[in-house]
Order: C-alpha cells, then structure tokens, then sequence
C-alpha cells in the first residue's frame, strides 16, 4: 500500500469533500432535526477543510499530517 499511497491526492480528495459539503443543501427536515443536520455539515466542513489544509508526508511508512491551528500574525 505505501508504494501506491500519495498524500497529496488524500489531501486534494479531502478539500472536494469539504467543498462538496460546503454546496449540499438541506433535505425537508424541520425542528430539532434540521439543527443537528445544520451542526453535523459545519463540523464535516470544519473537519474537511482542516485535512484539506494540512501538509501531508509519508517516511518509512508513516503519514504525517501538519495542520498549523496558529491564529494568523498580523
């Protein structure tokens, strides 16, 4: 597997993911069903995005994934 794995396409499979999320619209929910889907899609987006954003290496069959969480310097 490790021969056959690229990081990178994990991470670009992760940012159409959280795209994905981003545009899927509500089914006919309402009530309290409608915000626990609303939550449900901004945290897949959240988690989504953040692994779309990391660095990813793989060394002697370790894959590593680098997510800076730093608030950005001004």
């Amino acid at each position: 597997m490790a021969n056959s794995f690229d990081p990178q396409d994990m991470i670009e499979r992760f940012r159409a993911r959280a795209e994905a999320v981003r545009k899927r619209g509500l089914p006919p929910v309402e009530g309290p069903e409608r915000q626990r889907f609303i939550e449900a899609a901004r945290l897949d987006f959240q988690d989504y995005a953040m692994l779309g954003d990391a660095t990813a290496s793989l060394v002697d069959g370790i894959l590593r994934l680098e997510i800076d969480l730093r608030p950005p310097t001004n």
